[in-house]
């Protein structure tokens, strides 16, 4: 016997329990999920505000470096009073200051390719928030190996582009090949970035996390949007899997992205 939702979980929740395909059953898949977001920056902040706001139980954050002066133009995760703090630390505090039912671990690390399987273990959907593109891929690769999905989202200046790669679906190495030579593309800190476009971006990250969570929609698996924030709109390119992708393509694995998933889908019908 399930235990229902407590008054209080029904105060707090109350308008995303009251949407088609979520209600009680559907809080309880968020409150089971567990997510791995690398990157506290621009578009971490929105990310991780909006997974613990809705009430994922789970979330293990991943940032090496500390908030900057530069950093509050545009992540509102961090604060003047949290500068010189570890980003992923500031990250949880304002999480947990947001939900405090959530089970935030915050770890100050660089994330590398060696250890990207390792870190991917044990979480259900893995947010990619970095600016790093070694990183991506190592994320990309790791994924694919585990059998567990990823939301891809990156911003420079104007605009951004995000998608989602799924067991047995297209990826990063199909859509680009491989990581660009360092310095062929310039960093935010180079070329620059508006904040609000990280924030969209961000926000639309945030809601494929909950969207695969929950089994709603269509994610956006072998389709990546293209943001452009100067004249607002947002266009779609389709891809497919490359024959000769080199990532380990498997088979997408049954009864939900979740475990329970598949069950509690069934009984909101």
């Amino acid at each position: 016997m399930v235990e229902p939702l407590s008054d209080a979980e029904v105060e707090r929740y109350s308008r995303q329990l009251i949407l088609r395909g979520v209600g009680e059953a559907g809080q309880r898949l968020l409150q089971q999920a567990s997510v791995l977001v690398v990157g506290a920056g621009a578009l971490g902040s929105p990310v991780i505000a909006y997974l613990a706001g809705a009430g994922v139980g789970r979330l293990t954050i991943v940032d090496g470096v500390a908030v900057d002066v530069s950093n509050l133009s545009r992540q509102p995760l961090h604060a003047e009073a949290g500068l010189g703090a570890g980003k992923a630390a500031s990250a949880a505090a304002t999480a947990l200051g947001i939900n405090s039912a959530v089970d935030v671990r915050a770890e100050r690390r660089r994330l590398s390719a060696g250890d990207a399987s390792a870190a991917v273990a044990g979480h259900d959907i893995v947010c990619d928030c970095t600016d790093d593109f070694e990183i991506k891929f190592a994320l990309n690769d790791a994924c694919l190996g585990a059998a567990v999905p990823l939301a891809h989202a990156a911003v420079l200046e104007f605009g951004g582009q995000l998608t989602t790669i799924v067991p047995g679906g297209p990826c990063l190495r199909c859509l680009f090949g491989a990581p660009p030579a360092p310095g062929e593309v310039p960093t935010c800190a180079q070329a620059g970035i508006l904040g609000p476009v990280a924030g969209v971006v961000g926000a639309m990250q945030a809601n494929e996390v909950l969207n695969l969570i929950l089994g709603l929609g269509e994610p956006l698996s072998g389709r990546l949007m293209i943001y452009e924030g100067l004249r607002p709109r947002a266009r779609i390119v389709d891809f497919a899997i490359d024959p000769a992708c080199p990532a380990p393509h498997g088979a997408s694995p049954g009864g939900g992205i979740i475990p329970g998933q598949a069950d509690a889908m069934e009984e909101r019908r």
